[in-house]
């Protein structure tokens, strides 16, 4: 009894190693290979033991082709006029062969008018950024001799409109389709599955679900990402008062020759907008109104008051030689206003 259990124990144990150190199989056997079985009968003549009947059966494993892009991350947030934005993929072969994997970009929702230079590049250090060595090696079309299981990590990239505005969105689908592979550095031709009979040579089975633009079964798939346009929604406002005049002074003063005026300008930005940076002013006088030295304030509120001094007043420096004033405000963030104004002289 005792002997019995110590070697029921050893197989027991081997077993166990055995079955730890079989391979994954997480796409299953590879396509090409061959599958061979063997089957022996065994018989007795007057009951005499003869020689065992043999008989053997091979054949070979198709291919079958299943891919799947994945988008990694939320929405991308751009603004308008802005280059080189990205959106990221992972493009994973679950095939029982390598592939080569053809990329196309397409614009699914938005203005199409406001994105534009749709490109795809490797994402070599996988950090979901576009790099200037990965914007150095060119983007590509394809990619080549892509293994069973692995998966590829690649960026859509996008030119981003001046017309864009806040909060308009652009959905962008990656599409991979498998084709065959086997040369390195050249893409080989659309897998399609095969619609005749079982032959003894490999088959293909295609086996991919639906993306977002693509059917079941077709050899692809696609996902999708999308940008979220975070934009300024500025109003500009000018508008005048009359300070005094030479007659009435400052009880109900007229726009009169001699007349003081003042100009006001407001910078008001929407609420849940982007904050408008570099903000500058550009005003070139009328030629009937004569600048009053030193009035020029900056950064006022709403009301065209607590402004500091600031901006530059340029004689003769604007459009057919009229006075010109420039100034530069603040950042002015959602739901602000700044503002700037002058004083001049009706002459």
């Amino acid at each position: 009894m005792k002997t019995t259990k110590q070697l029921l124990g050893a197989v027991s144990v081997f077993a166990l190693v055995a079955m730890s150190s079989a391979p994954a199989m997480a796409v299953g056997t590879d396509a090409g290979s061959t599958i061979t079985n063997t089957v022996s009968v065994s018989y007795n003549v007057g009951g005499n033991a003869q020689t065992a009947e043999t008989a053997s059966d091979s054949f070979t494993v198709d291919q079958r082709v299943n891919l799947t892009v994945t988008n990694i991350g939320a929405a991308t947030s751009v603004n308008p006029n802005q280059t080189n934005r990205v959106l990221a993929f992972d493009v994973t072969n679950s095939s029982n062969s390598t592939v080569d994997l053809n990329l196309s970009v397409a614009l699914r929702a938005g203005t199409a008018g406001n994105i534009s230079n749709f490109r795809v590049f490797r994402d070599t250090n996988g950090n979901r950024a576009l790099d200037s060595g990965e914007l150095s090696a060119g983007a590509i079309t394809y990619l080549d001799e892509v293994a069973e299981d692995a998966t590829v990590a690649v960026l859509v990239v996008s030119d981003i409109g001046i017309g864009a505005r806040n909060a308009d969105t652009f959905d962008v689908a990656l599409t991979a389709a498998a084709h065959a592979a086997g040369t390195t550095g050249s893409q080989g031709i659309r897998l399609l599955g095969s619609t005749v009979a079982n032959t003894a040579g490999i088959d293909t089975v295609l086996f991919d679900g639906a993306g977002v633009s693509d059917a079941v079964n077709d050899g692809a798939f696609s996902a999708q990402g999308r940008y979220t346009v975070a934009g300024a929604v500025l109003t500009v406002a000018k508008t005048s008062r009359i300070v005094s005049d030479p007659v009435n002074l400052t009880t109900n003063p007229k726009a009169i020759p001699g007349a003081t005026i003042e100009y006001c300008i407001t910078v008001a930005n929407a609420a849940g907008a982007a904050t408008a940076t570099n903000v500058a002013i550009l005003d070139d006088l009328p030629a009937d109104v004569i600048y009053t030295a030193a009035s020029l304030r900056i950064n006022g509120n709403a009301s065209c008051a607590s402004g500091v001094t600031g901006g530059t007043f340029t004689a003769g420096g604007g459009v057919g030689g009229r006075d010109r004033i420039t100034g530069s405000l603040s950042d002015v963030a959602a739901g602000q206003t700044r503002s700037a104004y002058f004083q001049v002289v009706i002459r």
